[in-house]
């Protein structure tokens, strides 16, 4: 059981809970919180003074008066109103996401709702009873208002969820539950739509995917450089600590273990004619340092968001305000989603010249397109083109979204963050990339298997058996596209400790 507290919420917990079979509940220090800032606006409201969404329109209608008959209409209407979705509905694990996110955000005590609230999301999330939320419609100001809200309509008996697989009315399940829709109270529509969740559930989980990434380009780099016949000096943590980027310093410290007692290198250490290998294996420890460091700076960000509170106007209990302000902006997340892109397709665009160099003859000293009998047969040489089909689609997926802007709700909101979208495209980029390494891990073993008898680190041979459990060596007598998915689910599905062990 994971408790929440709104302050504590971090990355590896996250995953875990997007992973499903989690359970979460509300910390009784949160929950004191979260009465005290209820208490403050159920005070305001008493007041008759005007409160931003509390007893105003919202947006460009925020100088509209609402009558106190009238507030939890108010509500309601706003939950309906801005449902306004399109498109594919978001997969489970970001669902997940989104729900124990807007949970921790409102168990800070700052937006006014009462622990109820908080509670049915987290049944929700308890009995994966998934709300269906479609993926496109936010502009990341203010916050991923069109996502949320249809996350909390099943709040209220309205809308669509994904229970076991099946998609179903809310009200039917919530009544299997035994549960009452709940009639919100002012100010708890518009805590609930208020903020980042939806970007950075995506954002969060593209992270999670990045760290494997990171870690298996090391491995594959490493497996391509000695199925080149390259060199493990440029790996030389001398050289690194003259330059001592902590990202550059692990990938060369790892690429030049990875290497350590390999025969294979052993065979061309001296009178090899070649002076220097080509960027893209010399310059691995640079380029994946690179990466390593961008994702470090984008986990630092994600755990800040998680953890804070995203929803306007704040409550501040100890003083009895309401204040207004924009932390619903979605601008971090947006900067950082469009960060990590342009990290991944770097780490994407060097692997594909890995891809080239050891199905490419004029640099290789390999067999044509890694396969005998070149010309009756092509080998990788369509492989190769669709690792450059993905990287080169990585580099429009790399074009920033956060420099984008639109002005929305009649000018009132005139600079948004187009968070959503990044985080969108976030996602493709890291199935881009473990494709593409998943390609060059199958022309690395395949080039590695030219050298026998030798045999490269007791690492790297170990990689290669592993996927050879799931992919034989190609011959030509199958399509290959079979073969690419095998190698693209081997490094999805890491098997326990995997990639950890063999680092």
């Amino acid at each position: 059981m994971i408790r929440l507290t709104g302050t504590d919420l971090g990355l590896e917990v996250f995953g875990r809970v997007v992973g499903g079979g989690v359970r979460c509940d509300l910390s009784s220090e949160a929950r004191g919180r979260v009465e005290a800032g209820r208490r403050t606006i159920e005070e305001v409201v008493a007041s008759g003074e005007p409160v931003y969404g509390v007893n105003t329109g919202f947006g460009r209608l925020s100088n509209q008066r609402i009558p106190q008959s009238q507030l939890q209409e108010l509500q309601l209407r706003l939950l309906l109103s801005h449902a306004a979705g399109v498109g594919r509905p978001l997969p489970d694990r970001v669902v997940r996401g989104m729900l124990v996110l807007r949970a921790n955000t409102l168990a800070r005590g700052f937006s006014g709702v009462r622990p109820v609230v908080i509670e049915r999301l987290l049944v929700m999330l308890n009995e994966d009873v998934l709300p269906v939320v479609p993926s496109r419609g936010s502009v990341g100001a203010s916050g991923d208002l069109a996502p949320l809200a249809h996350l909390a309509l099943p709040l209220i008996g309205r809308g669509r969820v994904r229970e076991r697989g099946a998609e179903r009315d809310a009200a039917d399940v919530l009544g299997e539950l035994g549960l009452e829709p709940l009639v919100l109270q002012p100010k708890e529509g518009l805590a609930l739509v208020n903020g980042t969740q939806a970007m950075t559930s995506l954002v969060g989980i593209a992270a999670l995917g990045a760290r494997d990434l990171v870690l298996q380009a090391d491995l594959i780099g490493a497996l391509s450089t000695d199925a080149y016949r390259g060199s493990d000096e440029p790996f030389d943590e001398r050289l690194h600590r003259l330059r001592p980027h902590p990202g550059q310093m692990a990938s060369a410290a790892n690429l030049w273990s990875l290497l350590q007692g390999s025969q294979i290198r052993e065979s061309h250490r001296t009178g090899d004619r070649r002076v220097q290998d080509p960027y893209s294996l010399r310059c691995m420890p640079e380029v994946h340092g690179a990466v390593r460091d961008a994702l470090t700076d984008v986990e630092r960000r994600l755990e800040i968001e998680m953890n804070s509170v995203t929803d306007n106007p704040l409550v501040f209990s100890d003083s009895g305000e309401v204040v207004v302000g924009g932390n619903f902006h979605g601008e971090p997340m947006a900067m950082a989603a469009d960060m990590l892109a342009i990290a991944l397709a770097e780490l994407g665009g060097i692997s594909e010249r890995r891809i080239d160099k050891l199905t490419n003859p004029d640099f290789s000293q390999l067999p044509a397109f890694l396969i005998e009998d070149s010309g009756l047969k092509s080998g990788f040489m369509m492989a190769q083109v669709t690792a450059a089909a993905l990287a080169s689609e990585n580099k429009t997926l790399a074009h920033p979204a956060s420099v984008d802007s639109i002005p929305t709700s009649a000018e009132k909101e005139d600079h948004v963050s187009m968070g959503m979208g990044a985080a969108l495209r976030l996602a493709r980029c890291v199935r881009n990339v473990r494709r593409i390494l998943a390609i060059e891990l199958l022309c690395g073993a395949q080039a590695l298997e030219f050298h026998r008898p030798l045999r490269s680190s007791e690492r790297l041979e170990a990689m290669v058996a592993g996927l050879r459990e799931r992919v034989a060596r190609w011959d030509e007598s199958h399509e290959m596209a079979r073969d690419l998915d095998g190698a693209y689910e081997f490094l999805g599905a890491r098997p326990a400790g995997f990639v950890e062990d063999l680092l």
